[in-house]
C-alpha cells in the first residue's frame, strides 16, 4: 500500500506544490516558459502514470466500508453531473482557465464571461473531478481505491482554491468583479443572489453531458476494465 501512498503524495505535490505556489515562479525565471512547461509537463505525465500503475498493482483486501447495493447508484447519479461540468466547462470562456487570464481586462470580453456553467461554478473543470473521485471512492470501498481516488478529489478541491489565490494576485482588481459575480462551491452564487440560472445557457452542456456519460457507460469494460451493473 505504501507504494500508492507514495505516488499520491508525489502527484498532488507536482500539482499543488509546484504550479500553484511561487516555485513555479523561481523555476520559470530559471528555466524560462517553455522550459518550465517542459518540464513540469514530464513530471505531471510521470507522476500520473506512476499513480495509476500503483493503483494496479496493489491488491484490494483491506475495505474502509461494506459495499452496498445502493452504493453503486452514487457514481451513476454523480457521473453524469462530473460529465456535464467538464464539457459544459470547456463551451464558455473562463478567466480561471490556463491562457484565458487577459479575457478580464479585454472590455468586449469581460462582460460575456459569467454565463452558462461559471454561473453556477467558475470552476467547473475542478469540481468534475472532485464528484469523479468521490463517486467512485463511495462505490469502491476498499483502502486502495480511497486512496487513488482521494488524491484526485484533494487536488480538484484545492486546485480551484489556489486557482482562486493565483488568479487574485495576478490579476488584481480585475479579478474582483468576476469572483464575485461567481462562486467557486457550485451554486453558492445563486443560492445568494449573486447571480442567476438561465436554463437556454445550459441546454447543450446538459445534452453533450448525457451522451458523452451514455457512451462511458457503455464502453466502461473497454475504458477503465471494469464492467458497470
Amino acid at each position: 500500500m505504501w507504494i500508492l501512498v507514495v505516488a499520491g503524495t508525489l502527484f498532488l505535490v507536482t500539482h499543488l506544490g509546484v504550479s500553484s505556489t511561487s516555485l513555479r515562479t523561481r523555476l520559470v525565471g530559471v528555466l524560462g516558459q517553455r522550459g518550465y512547461l517542459g518540464v513540469y509537463s514530464l513530471l505531471a505525465i510521470t507522476t500520473l502514470g506512476y499513480l495509476i500503475w500503483s493503483y494496479g498493482v496493489v491488491p484490494r483486501y483491506d475495505y474502509f466500508w461494506e459495499l452496498a447495493p445502493w452504493l453503486l447508484w452514487v457514481p451513476k447519479i454523480l457521473m453524469p453531473v462530473a460529465f456535464i461540468f467538464l464539457l459544459g466547462g470547456f463551451m464558455v470562456r473562463n478567466p480561471t482557465a490556463v491562457g484565458l487570464e487577459g479575457t478580464l481586462r479585454d472590455p468586449e470580453l469581460k462582460d460575456q464571461l459569467v454565463r452558462g456553467l461559471t454561473r453556477i461554478t467558475r470552476h467547473p473543470f475542478q469540481w468534475s473531478v472532485v464528484f469523479w473521485a468521490t463517486s467512485h471512492m463511495a462505490a469502491n470501498g476498499d483502502v486502495a481505491s480511497v486512496v487513488f481516488f482521494g488524491t484526485f478529489a484533494i487536488l480538484g478541491a484545492a486546485g480551484g482554491m489556489l486557482i482562486d489565490r493565483k488568479r487574485a494576485a495576478s490579476l488584481g482588481d480585475d479579478w474582483q468583479p468576476f469572483r464575485d459575480a461567481t462562486s467557486n462551491v457550485p451554486f453558492a452564487a445563486i443560492f445568494s443572489g449573486r447571480n442567476k440560472l438561465i436554463m437556454k445557457e445550459l441546454y447543450l452542456p446538459v445534452l453533450v453531458g448525457f451522451c458523452v456519460y451514455g457512451l462511458v457507460f457503455w464502453g466502461h469494460d473497454w475504458v477503465a476494465g471494469v464492467p458497470l451493473m
